[in-house]
């Protein structure tokens, strides 16, 4: 039966929602021109009732993927049947529809907050809030007005989106399952990294609302105590749900790292950068008024950036150029419109009361915060500009094209070394400017002053420099000052932190933030800079020609159960596992079949890798069908061993094969290992030429140079797949072989039915072997089998050691506490002022 109602009720809820959000816009713009009018009191109530169909909207949504109603295109393209509740909840967010409406449920939520906690602010602020609301909800509509559509509809059914002659047949017709989740996406980071991401491009509306509701209020100076917390409040969530991003990739892609260049990673850095720099320029504006229309532009900036990011993502324009993008959905016009709205509003509020902003009529010293401060600024706005114009090279391409013109300009072939040769100099000039600036922000500085403030920290920035440089043998020059910049930061920053927060510890929050970066800075140099490729090929041998020299010289062959020298480690490759929910990893021989996806059938008595003994015809289950994974055992010379899962997900129906590392953690590096390849398992095996071993119960032999054991021989009254009947007779043989770490049985049968012999051999797929009972000799009391071999099973791996990455995570835990911090203590000002009727 089709669920009609559900879908008809998200739908009818997005329209409400979409007119709502008019009216709100609508009530909140009277009400700002008219403070004494009843508009207020309707303006707000007609946002809560946004909230409640946006919320609305969610909740039938994720009902019709977890209930799987697949007559639906959302569900059928996202999930499945056997996808656990957790990935459920990614697939909410897996299209673009639901994105964005992950987007509106904060923008929701926070809309909520602001009207609790503002007085005077409330009506001009919310207004502007609003209106952003009606972009995002236009972009789930799906209705089309005058021949034109709006949006895209999550709502909409598989007959209507997919042209397939079922639908002509049979208009009711329900798949039975869906495509499932993406496997990039089955990582339990996508559950968590998403909202938190989406959560900072929320936050980001709220200092832009703040803005223009001060200019066009003329409170143009006002507007920064309240937008000063949400900007930086922004700024960490942002930050935060980007390095969740990264290491995202480091833990599901194989490109050995967690940061690619990428555009869409591209896209959400660049407004970051802007919004931390807009927050330095909103300090400074206390004591110099310069800085007032710098934060304004900074501002303004970083919420179109937002949206221009969103239509780098979403439009399709970026093509093959990034991984993470979207397919166009149509909505590429409408992005533009968007942007180019928020634009132009930003421009008409900002430029009738430009001439009445006030601007410092003395020189900034070069002796002062505000100096210091601007530069920082300058420089991380620079940082934006040189990642986002070539990140942008698409869109000047479709521009050039628009008008009828021919633009071969192509974005940089080697992306990550051509943007980390410019980002590297600039995050130098970023850490020496974090090191210097906070002496000038809480002392009065001269020439003399600074010299004795800077003398110690630069002294010991310079000696651990040095120590550093001479043990870890650096010596590539722009890594030096990037080492030396950033434990200068270090230190100063600490010498800040420990005579501020004797003081006051609300007031340590720019100098944890800054150890923070100091610390970020260090990891990505030593873990990016200085990663190491243990898994290099020195046998001369080429492992596929279908690979580039590269991945060749850098990848190992590792047979199954045959010790390999790497570096340091013996590698054993041991085989392809299954992962139980209650007993580990699960070896994929040992497994006889499945009663479901998620509940297979054990074959024979198997150890799992918890140590676990499970027995012949034991049910258990398993996370995830489309999951196998590669047992690796490392043996280091000092005798210390571990063991990595490296997984692969195959997904039939998207035509994926997902390969995803598995990282062995200790304090000072990470050893990542992944698969590049592996026998396909739908070929043929090529088999050799069978040949015959005579042997009698009791009596040794060898199987592809294995010692063998005829163990004993055993009638049977059936055999599966075989319908005995009287006078027919079959014969089960017991081999054991003993292989490199454990005991294999073998069980070949010989039949003889309708009195002709036959034979079902039995394949030992660790020892690449198939034996067959070709004959039995009763008068010699023995039995001719037949050996056959294969080649073994392999895998090619990739193994790099990542030093020191730890401090990178360091650094950006720190990095959220100091804007943690920072923001409580700006915020708390603003309660204070408001609730004495000043704000």
């Amino acid at each position: 039966m089709v669920h009609l109602l559900i879908g008809n009720l998200g739908h009818l809820l997005v329209i409400v929602a979409f007119v709502t959000s008019l009216l709100a816009t609508f009530s909140f713009w009277k009400s700002t021109n008219n403070q004494e009018s009843t508009w207020a009191g309707f303006a707000k109530w007609m946002y809560y009732i946004h909230v409640m169909a946006i919320l609305g909207v969610c909740t039938t949504l994720f009902l019709i993927i977890n209930q799987q109603y697949f007559e639906y295109h959302y569900a059928f393209s996202y999930t499945s049947k056997y996808l656990p509740i957790y990935y459920q909840i990614s697939s909410f967010w897996n299209g673009q529809e639901g994105s964005f409406l992950l987007w509106m449920f904060w923008n929701a939520i926070l809309g909520v907050i602001l009207i609790q906690t503002n007085k005077t602010w409330k009506a001009p602020m919310m207004m502007f809030f609003s209106f952003t609301q009606v972009f995002l909800v236009s972009m789930i509509m799906g209705v089309v007005i005058f021949g034109g559509k709006i949006g895209s509809s999550p709502f909409m059914l598989l007959r209507d989106v997919v042209s397939d002659p079922i639908f002509d047949i049979d208009p009711n017709f329900i798949p039975e399952d869906g495509r499932g989740l993406n496997p990039l996406l089955q990582n339990y980071w996508m559950v968590i990294h998403p909202p938190t991401l989406f959560l900072g491009f929320a936050t980001t509306v709220i200092p832009f609302a703040y803005c223009l509701a001060g200019l066009y209020t003329g409170r143009f100076k006002e507007w920064i105590r309240p937008a000063l917390p949400w900007a930086q409040f922004s700024a960490a969530v942002l930050g935060l749900g980007i390095l969740m991003g990264a290491y995202w990739a480091y833990e599901t892609l194989n490109f050995g790292g967690y940061w690619n260049w990428d555009p869409v990673e591209n896209a959400i850095y660049v407004p970051w950068l802007v919004m931390v720099a807009a927050i330095h320029t909103m300090i400074a504006f206390k004591k110099n008024e310069t800085a007032l229309k710098a934060s304004i532009i900074l501002v303004i900036t970083t919420y179109v950036l937002i949206v221009y990011s969103t239509f780098l993502t979403r439009s399709g324009i970026l093509g093959n150029a990034s991984v993470h993008s979207f397919t166009d959905l149509g909505l590429s016009g409408q992005l533009l419109i968007y942007l180019f709205v928020f634009i132009i509003l930003s421009i008409v509020v900002a430029a009738r009361i430009w001439p009445s902003i006030p601007s410092a009529k003395e020189e900034v010293s070069a002796y002062s915060r505000e100096f210091w401060i601007f530069i920082g600024a300058t420089a991380l706005s620079l940082m934006a500009f040189q990642v986002i114009i070539p990140t942008s090279i698409p869109v000047w391409n479709e521009i050039i094209e628009f008008f009828g013109g021919n633009s071969n300009l192509a974005p940089p072939a080697e992306q990550v070394e051509f943007y980390t040769k410019f980002q590297l100099y600039f995050a130098v000039a970023i850490a020496l400017l974090s090191g210097t600036g906070q002496f000038f922000w809480w002392k009065k500085m001269d020439r003399a002053e600074l010299k004795k403030q800077l003398s110690t920290p630069v002294m010991i920035a310079l000696i651990l420099s040095a120590l550093i440089i001479v043990i870890f043998k650096i010596q590539v020059a722009g890594y030096i000052l990037l080492l030396t910049a950033s434990v200068y930061s270090v230190v100063a920053n600490t010498k800040i932190f420990l005579s501020v927060a004797k003081s006051n510890i609300k007031l340590s929050g720019g100098a944890i933030t800054h150890i923070g970066v100091a610390f970020m800075l260090l990891g990505i140099l030593f873990s990016s800079g200085y990663s190491k490729i243990l898994s290099k090929n020195n046998t001369g041998l080429v492992w596929s020609k279908e690979f580039p020299d590269e991945v060749n010289q850098n990848n190992l062959l590792l047979f199954l159960n045959e010790p390999r020298q790497m570096a340091d480690y013996s590698l054993t490759y041991k085989g392809i596992r299954k992962l139980s929910k209650d007993y580990g990893y699960v070896d994929l021989n040992d497994i006889e079949g499945a009663i479901s996806p998620l509940e297979i059938i054990i074959a024979r008595e198997t150890k799992t890798s918890t140590g676990e003994m499970l027995q012949p015809g034991d049910t258990i289950d398993i996370f995830n069908p489309e999951n196998s994974y590669f047992e690796v055992e490392y043996q280091k010379h000092s005798g210390a061993s571990f063991t990595l899962f490296p997984r692969l997900q195959m997904n039939e129906s998207m035509d994926m094969l997902v390969y995803s590392p598995d990282i062995n953690r200790t304090v000072t590096a990470d050893l990542y290992t992944h698969v590049r390849t592996f026998p396909d398992p739908e070929s043929e095996t090529n088999w050799s030429e069978v040949k015959e071993v005579k042997a009698e119960p009791g009596m040794t032999f060898f199987i592809n140079d294995y010692v063998a054991k005829f163990v004993s021989m055993e009638p049977l009254d059936e055999v599966a797949g075989v319908a005995m009947k009287d006078g027919d007779l079959a014969i089960k043989t017991l081999i054991e072989i003993q292989g490199e770490n454990k005991t294999y049985q073998a069980e070949p049968i010989y039949i003889i039915k309708d009195k002709m012999a036959g034979r079902i051999p039995y394949v030992v797929n660790d020892l690449a072997s198939k034996i067959t009972v070709q004959s039995i000799l009763p008068e010699e009391n023995s039995f001719v089998f037949g050996v056959s071999t294969t080649q073994k099973d392999w895998i090619i791996i990739e193994a790099v050691e990542k030093p020191w990455i730890n401090i990178l995570w360091l650094g950006t835990l720190l990095l959220v506490i100091g804007f943690g911090v920072a923001t409580n203590r700006r915020y708390t000002e603003f309660v204070k002022m408001r609730d004495k009727g000043m704000e």
